[in-house]
């Protein structure tokens, strides 16, 4: 009985398709400003990562704690930034499918 629903489902899907090109021409622009997206928002966090290092190699050379603090801020800002573009922006391209 499931099986037999879950044939009918992918049948009106594969229906749909045809009838609304346009629908899925935007779902793939969609999913390619996503992938842009993720790309840029990973690019920041590392920038911001390689800024952080800098700073607290910085620090450490001047043996200047105020700037190892600063490094080691920016050092984990751009790790979770990068993580985020990782994990939770492909899930955006999910949300309208």
């Amino acid at each position: 009985m499931l099986s037999s629903f879950v044939l009918i489902l992918k049948k009106k899907q594969k229906n749909d398709k045809t009838k609304n090109p346009v629908s899925y021409k935007f779902m793939s622009f969609f999913t390619s400003a996503i992938s842009t997206l993720e790309t840029l928002v990973i690019a920041l966090g590392a920038g911001l990562a390689i800024w952080g290092v800098i700073n607290l190699l910085e620090g450490y050379g001047n043996d200047n704690p105020g700037a190892k603090s600063q490094g080691m801020k920016q050092l984990m800002a751009g790790g979770g930034i990068a993580l985020v573009g990782l994990v939770l922006v492909p899930l955006l391209s999910g949300l309208f499918s």
